[in-house]
């Protein structure tokens, strides 16, 4: 009895440590990424400016111009948006295979869930909530044909949403070649943890949407056309 309260105790120790390590090591993670983005960024204020008097090493002349190029061909998608979920479901599906191949790294897969969720409810919402821009005068988005059009302008643009997702499954599939993030959880309760959130934050979502009146995506609105045939010409 003695001896399994003893194992016990031990593989409690060893999860709260891999825990700590797994905090410290996303801390680091987010370190390394806001001071190489740093760099990046006063490496290019000062490449551009061309003074003598800030000579820019030429690591930092690699990392800018790998920076210019991965920019010019990230730019290069932005109107190509089919192409670019494509690419995406691609990642998305490697990550899911890698995981279930693995059986493990679950807690990441809950992380990249709950940050998936929240680009969703900015991709979701307008710019300009009607809710904290005084809500009781009334939508601000038309509720009749004969009302202004006022186009739906997201918190969340899509260029951005399909990026930020994009990042997190490639940054959430490198996570799982290092075990130091693999520690141990019952699945099953995350899971039922993130579809109760879901389901709750869409619930959320869809009463906002109701209350004033919005539809975030383009299909079933009224569109204009030209005059085809107002009439026959006046020579």
């Amino acid at each position: 009895m003695h001896k399994r309260l003893g194992s016990n105790q031990i593989k409690k120790n060893k999860t709260r440590i891999k825990i700590h390590l797994l905090h410290f090591a996303c801390c680091v993670f987010r370190q390394i990424c806001s001071f190489f983005w740093i760099s990046i960024s006063s490496s290019s204020m000062d490449g551009g400016g061309g003074d003598s008097g800030s000579v820019a090493t030429p690591v930092q002349q690699k990392a800018h111009e790998a920076w210019r190029i991965y920019q010019h061909y990230l730019d290069k998608t932005t109107p190509h948006a089919t192409y670019r979920w494509i690419g995406t479901l691609v990642v998305a599906l490697a990550y899911c295979l890698r995981v279930y191949y693995i059986q493990g790294f679950y807690i990441i897969a809950y992380g990249l869930g709950i940050y998936l969720l929240n680009l969703l409810i900015g991709f979701l919402s307008p710019l300009v909530d009607p809710e904290a821009a005084g809500g009781s005068d009334g939508p601000s988005l038309p509720t009749r044909g004969s009302d202004e059009f006022k186009p739906f302008i997201r918190r969340l643009p899509e260029f951005k949403f399909w990026y930020s997702m994009t990042k997190a499954f490639c940054i959430a599939f490198v996570m799982t070649f290092f075990s130091v993030f693999d520690v141990p959880v019952f699945w099953p309760i995350l899971l039922c943890y993130w579809i109760v959130l879901f389901v709750l934050t869409m619930r959320r979502q869809i009463s906002h949407m109701i209350k004033y009146k919005y539809i975030p995506f383009s299909f079933g609105k009224q569109k204009y056309g030209g005059r085809s045939g107002s009439g026959p010409r006046a020579d």
